[in-house]
């Protein structure tokens, strides 16, 4: 049976991270504590230095656990930063199913695919450094996320009536690839208002009649 959003609507979508589970299994009380330890040490450095600096080794000692124990749970830094922004994009998934309108329920698709791109601005913005550790090129499109990011702009895309929605949504959604973001902030030195600003027009040209 489909999950129901606020406002009563059927919602198919489960939420997802990157990992592409819909769900953390259950662990016990000393691999909690120590996945933890590790994600706390792991977003401290990754922060610092970018997830190409930062080595198992260096977590590891951060996290004040053996390298073994680490391994045992994470074969490399990018498992890592999967695992670490799973955590936030599950939060915004969590609200476009049962949040609020405009990013939830009950708003125009033009205005929800709005409020949107404006979220996953945001969330770019906050964690860009773990978004190019886990999601660029290729990688991207395997995520468990992007399928979701994909089935709700297809959705928000069909409810407004656009052609070819299908193809469209990944056109939508090309414009928030890690390293597309990273080069407008940091190479052509937008502001986050200015690419908000492109990506509201955007959604609202797109769902145009």
């Amino acid at each position: 049976m489909p999950s129901r959003t606020h406002d009563g609507q059927p919602f198919d979508l489960p939420i997802v991270g990157s990992s592409g589970l819909p769900a953390r299994p259950v662990e016990r009380a000393d691999a909690a504590r120590n996945r933890a330890k590790v994600l706390a040490a792991a977003e401290r450095l990754f922060a610092e230095a970018g997830t190409d600096s930062v080595t198992m080794d260096e977590i590891a000692k951060a996290a004040g656990i053996g390298r073994a124990t680490l391994y045992r749970r994470y074969p490399d830094t990018r498992s890592i930063a999967v695992a670490l922004l799973d955590e936030h994009e599950r939060a915004l998934q969590a609200k476009i199913i049962l949040g609020a309108p405009p990013l939830g329920p009950g708003a125009h698709p033009a205005d929800r695919l709005a409020a949107f791109l404006t979220a996953m601005v945001h969330l770019l913005e906050a964690h860009l450094h773990l978004a190019l550790g886990a999601e660029t090129g290729h990688a991207r499109y395997t995520t468990g996320a992007y399928a979701f990011w994909r089935s709700h702009v297809r959705l928000l895309l069909t409810a407004a009536e656009v052609r070819d929605a299908d193809v469209l949504c990944d056109t939508v959604l090309a414009g928030l690839a890690p390293e597309v973001y990273w080069f407008q902030r940091h190479t052509r030195g937008h502001s986050v208002d200015e690419i908000v600003t492109a990506l509201r027009l955007l959604a609202a040209r797109v769902t145009a009649h």
